[in-house]
C-alpha cells in the first residue's frame, strides 16, 4: 500500500496588502526628447499622452529600484521583511541571464532566504506575478509573497527612433500578496499570441548582437499594436469582470498598463465605464514602464486620494509576446 502524501494547505483567499513604488530622479521632458528626434511636444502629447518621463541614472539599478519599492510595499503591508517567503520579479530589462535578480533583491531586503525568481511577461508581468502569488498563498507554499515589476527600458531604447524614443521610462512598483478571509483577487484571464510576437521585439537577439557588435533595441509596429491593445484587450478586461462576478458599475478604479493614453481611453470607451470610475493616467509624468506601470499607478492614486483601501479595481497588463493578463482586485 502506498503512503498518502499530505496536501499543502494555505489561506482561504488572498489579497494585495500593500503597494510601494520607486520613481527615478531624472525627469525628462518632451522638449529634451525632441533634441534627438524630429517631433514636437504637441505631437508626443497627442500621440501618447506623455508630458514627461522618468529615466534612471547609473546608480538607479534594477536591484536598487526594486529594493526601494519592495521595502515600501512591505512596510505598507504591516509585515517584516523576514516574513516574505517568496519574491517574484517581473522584468525584461535585467540584462544578466543568470542569476535571477530576484535573489539579490530578496537578500538585500532581509527576507531570510525567501524563494526568488524572475519572470518575463513584458508589460503583463505584474499581473502574471499577482496570479502566481495568490495561488501560492492559497495553496500554502508561501504566506506572504512580494511581487515586483521593474524596468530600465531606457537601456533598450533607441533614442533616435522617432516611433519609440518618446515612449519609455524607468521605475519599479511592488505589492505584497498575503492571506485574506474574503476574496481580494479575482480569477485571472490571461494568455498569449505568439503568432504576433514580431509586433513588439528586440531588433536582434543577444547572440546576434555579439556577432555583429550592435546593441539590441526595442522595436514596435505601433498601429497594429494599438488596434490589438485598444479593442482585443477590452474583451479580456470584460471577461475578467465577468469571471469575478463584477460589473463596471461595481468598479471604483480602472488601472491598465500605462502603454498609451489613447489606448486607455479606447478601452474605457469599449468597456463603457461609468463616470465614477477613476482611470489611471500615470503615463503622463512617468512614461511607459512596462511591468512597473500598474503598481506605480496604483501607488500614485492611493497617495493622491483618488482611490482608497477596500475599493474595487480592474487591472490589466498587455505587451510583447503578445501576452495579456487581467484581474479584479481589492485596493490595499
Amino acid at each position: 500500500m502506498s503512503t498518502a502524501i499530505r496536501p499543502s494547505g494555505g489561506a482561504p483567499h488572498a489579497r494585495i496588502l500593500g503597494v510601494g513604488g520607486y520613481r527615478p530622479s531624472k525627469v525628462v521632458t518632451n522638449a529634451e526628447i525632441c533634441e534627438r528626434i524630429d517631433s514636437s511636444d504637441e505631437w508626443i502629447r497627442t500621440r501618447s499622452g506623455i508630458i514627461s518621463r522618468r529615466w534612471a541614472t547609473s546608480e538607479e539599478t534594477i536591484a536598487s529600484m526594486s529594493v526601494a519599492a519592495g521595502g515600501k510595499a512591505i512596510a505598507a503591508a504591516g509585515i517584516q521583511p523576514d516574513q516574505v517567503e517568496c519574491v517574484i520579479v517581473a522584468t525584461v530589462t535585467h540584462l544578466a541571464q543568470t542569476p535571477a535578480v530576484a535573489t539579490t533583491i530578496a537578500a538585500e531586503l532581509g527576507t531570510n532566504g525567501a524563494a526568488a525568481m524572475d519572470i518575463s511577461a513584458a508589460c503583463a508581468g505584474f499581473c502574471y506575478g499577482i496570479e502566481l502569488a495568490q495561488a501560492m498563498v492559497r495553496v500554502g507554499s508561501a504566506r506572504y509573497v512580494l511581487v515586483i515589476g521593474v524596468e530600465r527600458l531606457t537601456d533598450l531604447t533607441d533614442h533616435h527612433d522617432r516611433t519609440t524614443a518618446f515612449l519609455f521610462g524607468d521605475g519599479a512598483g511592488a505589492a505584497v500578496v498575503g492571506p485574506s478571509e474574503e476574496p481580494g483577487i479575482g480569477p485571472v484571464v490571461w494568455g498569449s499570441d505568439g503568432s504576433a510576437a514580431e509586433l513588439i521585439r528586440q531588433t536582434r537577439t543577444w547572440d546576434q548582437a555579439l556577432a555583429d557588435g550592435e546593441f539590441p533595441y526595442l522595436t514596435m509596429q505601433g498601429n497594429q499594436v494599438f488596434r490589438w491593445a485598444s479593442y482585443e484587450m477590452a474583451k479580456v478586461a470584460q471577461e475578467a469582470l465577468d469571471r469575478a462576478g463584477v460589473t463596471v458599475d461595481d468598479l471604483d478604479a480602472f488601472i491598465p498598463h500605462q502603454a498609451n493614453m489613447r489606448i486607455t481611453d479606447a478601452m474605457a470607451k469599449a468597456l463603457r465605464l461609468p463616470d465614477h470610475v477613476v482611470i489611471a493616467r500615470d503615463i503622463a509624468e512617468q512614461g511607459n514602464t512596462s511591468a512597473a506601470s500598474i503598481p506605480l499607478a496604483m501607488e500614485r492614486m492611493l497617495a493622491a486620494g483618488e482611490i482608497k483601501s477596500g475599493d474595487t479595481a480592474l487591472i490589466i497588463g498587455f505587451g510583447a509576446g503578445l501576452v495579456h493578463a487581467a484581474q479584479v482586485v481589492r485596493i490595499p
